[in-house]
């Protein structure tokens, strides 16, 4: 009799071919022929509906979806952190910030006692004691002009008469413009803030009743990022030379299609590029995986495999993703996983506090025995799914649980690289910080008019993202780029 899954439909004459004319026996053969039908209906539309429930229970706790998409619906907080201990608040060391006193303020206003407030005695020359103040602090902005004028002079000499002139400082070159700090602002204002062209040429008129235009401030972009190619040259040689490579890719939409943010980092610098493509093209236009030769830590694209770099792998997601198998499919090898991951996370942070550099070796290999135990009984509890009965090209299709597995499997060495090399962190958040910015620009200002728009947005952000993890002040950074004054230091032999 043929298996379940093969083809069963034959013929009534094949039936009675089989069951040699019994009448008999071969209404009980058709008989089990529908049931056998029936069930492996029943079974693919079982796993059908497994697969939109499992699609229902995506959250941001379980998946890669992020919390703005939870909707009304939003689930219990749980953070994947776990308790940290520390109470809610500014930790010992917090530097409290508090509005100064000014010891040279701009403008001193006296209020005198004129007479006494009993008798109304005249006190108007009696001398006050000791005053006491109070101060209130306002932000004054006006639109300022500086009207840069020069001469025309002939040689008095007799013999000469020669036609001298004077000439405009370096940067005036035209009979009207806006200068370098008011540019500067105009990007910052676009770039870091977020603010929609519209918005800032609101708030500028607003602020000092001058009237700028849109194009104003896409000038000021373009100009930057120009002059930004050489710092941007030098972020990415310092990230080349990083032990630790952070990286990611988004969606974004410029002029209406579909086009990636990429971005590559370290705690210090930031590099973007917005790209038609999402894999290795793209990869290999950025410059900085085909030579770089530390660790690159990501999500796991398979375009990254391809590169000779190290590979290390999120945990975070696959948190998330072990979430899903424990809450979904109720295996509990899932919840091993997490708990072992998490053991291994307070260990390596305890021999630091400690002052270790690396695990000990007994230490890191009874760990790997654990990972491996723990996979096998995932594999035991999600087998190969049968073929399937007609031949197809490619992979056969398997559970989302089965794909988490054999990427844990094969990547072993990838998802548990925080515990091999104390340098690399348990998750890629540095690189998923570095994106989320590119989400909040496009709930804000919406898909971009042009590629070049978000070229420009790309440099101008990765050079401001790194400015900021410096410590540096963003806006007086810009406007020495706009004067053509260099920001970032040459990298040496090493960097992070």
């Amino acid at each position: 009799m043929p298996k379940g899954g093969e083809n069963m439909d034959l013929t009534p004459q094949q039936v009675n071919t089989i069951c040699k004319g019994d009448l008999e026996i071969a209404g009980y053969f058709h008989m089990l022929l529908v049931h056998n039908r029936q069930a492996v209906k029943i079974e693919k539309l079982e796993k059908r509906v497994h697969e939109l429930e499992r699609q229902l229970g995506q959250n941001s706790n379980n998946s890669s979806k992020p919390p703005s998409s939870d909707g009304y619906q939003k689930p219990n907080p749980k953070s994947l952190r776990g308790q940290s201990g520390k109470k809610s608040g500014g930790q010992p060391g917090h530097k409290a910030h508090w509005l100064k006193v000014n010891d040279h303020p701009d403008h001193v206003i006296t209020h005198a006692v004129q007479s006494c407030g009993k008798c109304h005695c005249d006190l108007s020359d009696v001398k006050s004691l000791p005053e006491e103040k109070r101060q209130v602090f306002n932000i004054i902005v006006k639109m300022e002009t500086t009207e840069h004028r020069i001469q025309t002079k002939i040689c008095s000499n007799p013999n000469c008469q020669h036609r001298n002139q004077s000439a405009y400082p370096e940067g005036v070159a035209h009979k009207t413009q806006y200068g370098s700090p008011t540019q500067a602002l105009f990007s910052y204002l676009h770039v870091q803030q977020l603010l929609p062209l519209n918005r800032i040429t609101e708030m500028v008129h607003a602020l000092t009743g001058h009237a700028i235009s849109e194009g104003a401030i896409v000038h000021a972009n373009q100009e930057l990022y120009a002059k930004l190619a050489t710092e941007e040259a030098k972020i990415k040689a310092h990230l080349i030379q990083a032990p630790v490579l952070h990286s990611d890719e988004s969606g974004v939409r410029s002029k209406g299609k579909l086009h990636w943010l990429h971005t590559a980092c370290t705690p210090l610098f930031t590099f973007y590029m917005i790209h038609a493509k999402r894999g290795r093209e793209a990869m290999d236009e950025a410059g900085l995986l085909p030579i770089y030769q530390g660790t690159n830590m990501h999500d796991g694209l398979k375009a990254y495999d391809g590169y000779t770099c190290n590979q290390a792998l999120c945990n975070e997601h696959h948190h998330r993703e072990l979430n899903a198998v424990v809450e979904n499919d109720n295996q509990q090898w899932a919840g091993q996983m997490i708990d072992l991951l998490y053991e291994i996370k307070k260990n390596k942070e305890e021999l630091i506090r400690a002052g270790y550099e690396t695990m000990a070796p007994e230490d890191r290999a009874a760990f790997e025995d654990r990972y491996r135990a723990i996979l096998k009984s995932g594999l035991a509890e999600n087998p190969l799914p049968p073929p399937p009965a007609e031949k197809k090209r490619g992979r056969v299709k398997q559970s989302k649980t089965k794909n988490l597995l054999d990427r844990l499997n094969t990547n072993r060495n990838a998802a548990l690289a925080f515990m091999h090399d104390f340098r690399v962190p348990f998750t890629n958040n540095e690189a998923e910080r570095a994106i989320r910015m590119i989400k909040n620009q496009q709930k804000v200002s919406g898909s971009f008019r042009s590629i070049e728009g978000a070229q420009s947005f790309s440099r101008i952000r990765g050079f401001v993202s790194t400015l900021r993890k410096q410590g540096l002040p963003v806006l007086d950074m810009l406007r020495q780029v706009f004067e053509g004054k260099p920001v970032i230091s040459e990298p040496t032999t090493t960097s992070s």
